[in-house]
């Protein structure tokens, strides 16, 4: 069984959805400390041809709160839609507009102000759309010493899900070693997503941006086609 683990992100680049089709079981940490300058809750998107933040507002709170404990700030019912009128803007002339906003609308329609709550549930919907059948799981529900931390931790909910293969990000590729990995008969890989240019009406390119400008811009097909283009490492 190959597994895949990461946080929680909001609307998050192509690669994340890469790596969740890429593996049998997908486990989202909700027990991990929120960070700051990640992209748990902002990302960015294509705007007036150039890329800028999008942002979930938060409620003020301890920086070191675990993702579960952190909620949506109570201005987000007239946050909600100024974003949506942003992203509107930003790509109502995008080819699959008309299909996606209302996918986008659903997603930030979400009734949950717990911030992992709502993360998990946009996911799950862009998962959906994206016709992605793996399973997810959230890593709190799963039976290991929840104390552990890096590593350790990745290889316990390997163990507990039965997993013999485990993918990471490429972001990981210095942080984990695949001796350790196969001590725990766990092979360990790191994809890394191929280079996908597409049209950004006349532009030029910029990668990386949040699955909305990918969906804006491609159909379900080529997503799904795009969803392939990695290297395993």
């Amino acid at each position: 069984m190959i597994l895949g683990i990461m946080q929680p992100y909001f609307f998050p680049y192509i690669g994340y959805f890469q790596l969740m089709n890429a593996v049998d079981e997908f486990i989202i940490y909700n027990n991990i400390q929120y960070t700051k300058k990640g992209w748990i809750n902002r990302n960015r998107i294509l705007v007036n041809g150039k890329d800028e933040y999008i942002t979930l507002p938060l409620k003020k709170d301890s920086d070191y709160l675990n993702v579960n404990e952190r909620y949506l700030a109570e201005s987000w019912n007239k946050d909600r839609i100024k974003l949506l009128n942003r992203i509107e803007s930003s790509y109502r002339k995008a080819p699959y507009f008309k299909i996606v906003f209302p996918i986008i609308e659903d997603c930030l329609s979400v009734p949950f102000s717990n911030l992992f709550a709502f993360l998990f549930d946009t996911i799950k919907i862009i998962r959906n759309y994206l016709e992605i059948e793996t399973l997810i799981k959230v890593s709190s529900f799963i039976s290991i010493d929840h104390s552990l931390k890096s590593e350790d931790k990745v290889i316990a909910l390997c163990k507990a899900s039965k997993a013999d293969s485990y993918i990471n990000g490429i972001g990981g590729i210095e942080l984990y070693n695949r001796d350790t990995f196969k001590q725990n008969n766990i092979d360990l890989y790191f994809i890394k997503a191929n280079e996908i240019v597409y049209n950004q009406f006349d532009n030029n390119f910029i990668s990386s941006l949040s699955i909305i400008d990918v969906m804006m811009f491609n159909s379900k097909e080529q997503i799904k086609e795009m969803l392939k283009e990695y290297t395993l490492l």
